[in-house]
């Protein structure tokens, strides 16, 4: 804790605190003008607005238009990319590509691929926050805490959880916690001022975004249950990384342009037959707990999202898995209650999405307080459990391969 405050002080003494303040800022414009154009194409575009074939027309066509600017532009890059650029650089190496990324990803998103927002925004203000410190001319060390201040504002857009989004954006850079402890505090102003001007450019309320039965008291036997959530919701990862796999190894063997085709006239027909395969269910969610679905709805609705998901991935088109995860995670909580009715259905849900999540992304403090916050659920103990035990169980699950130890192989 000493070292941790330490750097802070540091970082506070050299001036890094104002260059902190103006990346959580320009985060929550970024996001604000990017969110809000994300919704006027996706009343265009949106599986919601349009029939069936209409619907596989717009994906075949979004997937050309996509191939066509990744062609002219170059390609788009990708939170892994950064990730590991974040690692050997300090930040993103190439703004560029943000000329491609940008409008891709609004395309993808606004059409109804099965992903969401949170990665090409994680990516976008990371980028930015890179290009801040080195227009500064700050030391790599800064350039990394700055790029990651950014990556902290992005995601507190899309979540609303600014402790949890600085928290996931350290983490997600490894695969045991977080390590690069100078920069904790200045992902958590970034979050706050890119809360603040984004709240305040939306006149929106700050809230939780999922509204879940409340738990009215935990018991020891619930804990237990936790840790059986918790090696479920590993096992639920393997899943995810195999079919990942196995889509891009089958999407691999298509030539890169014809290839956002392909997937977007899947993703089509997958819309066809159930429409949770598309889009990353963040308004699908907040429904669950209101609908009192089937088994067979809730598997259909597991698998369909899983491989909308997973195409989508494989096939090049522009998103983020995480809300798509969560949603996986709460379906199989919902199943889980159909089957075992005496447990809470809010701690089924919100320890499978979290652990779900965690076996994949590695981010189990960042994963439990960004649920605790979308939900305004206190269930810290056995969100906790289920989080830790996803982790450990989850060894040798590699979806992104950049994450690495610190200092593993380059300067720090």
């Amino acid at each position: 804790m000493r070292s941790v405050l330490s750097d802070a002080v540091i970082h506070v003494r050299s001036g890094l605190t104002p260059i902190v303040i103006v990346v959580g800022i320009i985060g929550g414009l970024l996001g604000a003008a990017y969110i809000a154009v994300l919704h006027l194409l996706t009343e265009v575009l949106g599986p919601g607005h349009n029939s069936g074939l209409t619907q596989i027309f717009i994906f075949v066509a979004v997937g050309a238009v996509v191939a066509m600017i990744t062609k002219i532009g170059g390609e788009t890059g990708d939170v892994e990319l950064l990730v590991g650029n974040i690692h050997v650089l300090g930040g993103a190496e190439d703004v560029r590509s943000l000329r491609s990324l940008i409008p891709a990803s609004l395309l993808c998103i606004a059409a109804g691929a099965g992903m969401g927002p949170e990665a090409p925004m994680t990516q976008t203000a990371g980028t930015l926050g890179t290009v801040v410190g080195t227009r500064l001319n700050r030391p790599m060390t800064d350039v990394r805490t700055l790029t990651i201040t950014g990556m902290a504002a992005g995601l507190t857009i899309l979540f609303g959880a600014p402790l949890g989004s600085a928290l996931f954006a350290l983490e997600i850079l490894h695969r045991r916690g977080l390590q690069y402890y100078e920069a904790l505090l200045p992902a958590i102003i970034g979050s706050l001022c890119g809360l603040g001007v984004y709240t305040a450019v939306g006149d929106l309320g700050i809230k939780p975004i999922w509204s879940f039965p409340p738990v009215p008291t935990l018991h020891a036997r619930d804990l237990l249950i936790a840790v059986v959530l918790g090696l479920a919701g590993a096992l639920g990862a393997v899943v995810f990384a195999k079919v990942a796999a196995i889509m891009s190894w089958f999407f691999k063997k298509v030539p890169t342009s014809p290839r956002y085709v392909l997937g977007g006239l899947a993703l089509g027909l997958l819309g066809l037959w159930s429409p949770y395969a598309l889009t990353n269910g963040k308004i699908q969610i907040e429904a669950f707990p209101d609908l009192r679905l089937t088994a067979g709805v809730l598997a259909v609705a597991t698998l369909a999202k899983l491989l909308g998901t997973t195409v989508t991935m494989a096939s090049g088109w522009k998103g983020g898995f995480i809300i798509p995860l969560f949603f996986m995670g709460a379906t199989l909580g919902q199943l889980a209650h159909i089957w075992f009715p005496g447990v809470h259905v809010s701690i089924l849900m919100a320890c499978l999405m979290i652990a779900l999540n965690v076996g994949v992304t590695k981010t189990p403090l960042g994963t439990t307080l960004v649920i605790t916050e979308m939900t305004g659920l206190t269930l810290l103990p056995v969100t906790i459990i289920a989080a830790v035990v996803a982790l450990v169980a989850t060894n040798s699950v590699n979806v992104i391969d950049t994450q690495r130890p610190r200092g593993a192989g380059q300067e720090t």
